[in-house]
């Protein structure tokens, strides 16, 4: 059944035990988030398994309308920890001037295009002739988008 599974990637989980991945706010490559159309409209199937951006190929949300294949660049939040939790978190993302519909969101890895993590909105979101923002969580253990527990 095609669709998306709210889910952080196994091949990111390996990724990092291996240091492929950098978090740090002055680091290098950029980290993106790219939205996947509606529900009805995707094809593929996302989730734990996804390893790359790429597979989106045409379930993304097309240029125009406000938004740009390939999505947002993210503002990263320099990881941290709280207890025996470290996280990190990103600044939130908008699109103005906005009109398409989205299901879900992919974070990945820019200049490798690496998965991260694949986000369902659980319903499909609709803009039309506004601004859509990604409103991401607090910072914290317990929070944060990411976080290793």
């Amino acid at each position: 059944m095609a669709g998306l599974t709210q889910a952080m990637v196994t091949s990111f989980k390996v990724q990092l035990l291996t240091g492929t991945h950098n978090f740090t706010t002055s680091a290098s490559p950029a980290y993106k988030i790219a939205l996947f159309k509606a529900n009805a409209s995707i094809v593929g199937t996302y989730g734990a398994a996804t390893t790359s951006y790429t597979s989106m190929t045409s379930d993304e949300v097309v240029s125009g309308g406000g938004y740009t294949t390939g999505g947002n660049t993210l503002v990263n939040v320099t990881p941290t920890s709280g207890g025996t939790t470290a996280f990190v978190d990103f600044s939130d993302s908008s699109w103005s001037s906005a009109t398409f519909t989205t299901r879900g969101a992919m974070i990945y890895q820019a200049t490798s295009n690496y998965a991260v993590c694949i986000l369902d909105f659980v319903t499909d979101q609709v803009v039309s002739s506004g601004t859509f923002t990604i409103v991401f969580p607090t910072a914290g253990a317990g929070t944060a988008i990411i976080q290793i527990a």
